[in-house]
C-alpha cells in the first residue's frame, strides 16, 4: 500500500499530475463546493470541508477562491453550476482493477471521457459493484518519516484507532476506518504531524503485482486517467514494486 505514497511523492516531483496550476485550483474548488454542500460552511465542524481547506491553502489557492467555493457549495453564491459525485469501476490490462470519483457538472460529458480514456489504454469500464467489492473505504495519512518515527506513528496510530501502520521507508503511511479520520487527524495535529496527503481512498483488500513494464504501461494508463478534469482520484489494485517506482522515477 506504501507504493501509492511513493508514487504521489514521485508525481509531485516531476509535476506528473496537475501540471497546470489552474486545473488544480479547479479540483480544489470542487472538492470545496462538495464538502460544505454535503456538511455546511463551518469549517471546524464539517470535517471533509476542513480538508479540503487545508489541501487548498498547502497550494497556496488564493483565498478568494476558497470562500466562493465555498459560498457556492452552501447555497450562498447562486452561479448556476451544479457539480455532482460520481464514481467509475472498471478494469485494465492485465486483470487490474480501478475505481474512480469525479465531480462533475456535466454528467453527459465526463461519461464518454472516462469510457475512452479506459478503452485506448486496453481497459473498460464496469456496472456499479463489479470492482467495488475489491476495495475497502479507508482514512488514509502519509506523512514524512523526518516528522515522526515509525515505531511513535506506530503507536500513535494505533491509540487512535488505526488498522495499519505501514513504514514506507521516507514515509509513514496510517490506515483506518473512515469514522476514525478526525481521531488520527486530531493525534497527527497533537504531535506536530503534517500529513503530505491525508482523506478517505477506496484501498484495495488484494494487490496484484505485474512486471515493471506492464506496470509502467498501467501507470501510463493512470495519468492518462487522472489528467481529465473531471478526475478526483484514481485507486487501483496495483502493486507498485520497488523496480517499478525506479522506473517511474527515472522515466
Amino acid at each position: 500500500m506504501s507504493g501509492h505514497s511513493k508514487w504521489s511523492t514521485i508525481k509531485r516531483k516531476k509535476g506528473v499530475a496537475d501540471a497546470k496550476r489552474g486545473a488544480i485550483f479547479t479540483r480544489l474548488a470542487r472538492e470545496l463546493t462538495i464538502a460544505a454542500r454535503e456538511g455546511g460552511s463551518d469549517v471546524d465542524s464539517n470535517f471533509r470541508l476542513r480538508l479540503a481547506w487545508d489541501k487548498a491553502r498547502a497550494e497556496n489557492m488564493p483565498k478568494d477562491n476558497i470562500e466562493r467555493a465555498i459560498k457556492r457549495g452552501a447555497g450562498e453564491d447562486k452561479d448556476g453550476t451544479t457539480f455532482e459525485e460520481i464514481t467509475f469501476e472498471g478494469y485494465g490490462p492485465h486483470g487490474s482493477a480501478l475505481m474512480v470519483t469525479c465531480v462533475t457538472d456535466n454528467r453527459n460529458r465526463t461519461v464518454p471521457d472516462i469510457r475512452h480514456a479506459f478503452s485506448k489504454s486496453g481497459g473498460n469500464m464496469a456496472e456499479p459493484g463489479a470492482v467495488g467489492w475489491q476495495f475497502d473505504r479507508k482514512s488514509y495519512f502519509a506523512f514524512p518519516a523526518s516528522q515522526l518515527s515509525y515505531d511513535k506513528a506506530f503507536e500513535l496510530g494505533i491509540e487512535a484507532g488505526a488498522d495499519d501502520v505501514v513504514d514506507g521507508g521516507e514515509t509513514v503511511d496510517i490506515y483506518g476506518p473512515v469514522d476514525a479520520f478526525k481521531t488520527i487527524a486530531d493525534a497527527l495535529q497533537k504531535a506536530n504531524v503534517h500529513p503530505e496527503e491525508a482523506g478517505l481512498r477506496m484501498v484495495a483488500k488484494q494487490e496484484i503485482e505485474l512486471d515493471v513494464e506492464s506496470t509502467l504501461k498501467f501507470m501510463k494508463m493512470v495519468e492518462s486517467i487522472e489528467e481529465l478534469d473531471d478526475v478526483q482520484d484514481v485507486f487501483h489494485n496495483v502493486k507498485v514494486s520497488d523496480e517499478a517506482l525506479a522506473a517511474l522515477e527515472a522515466a
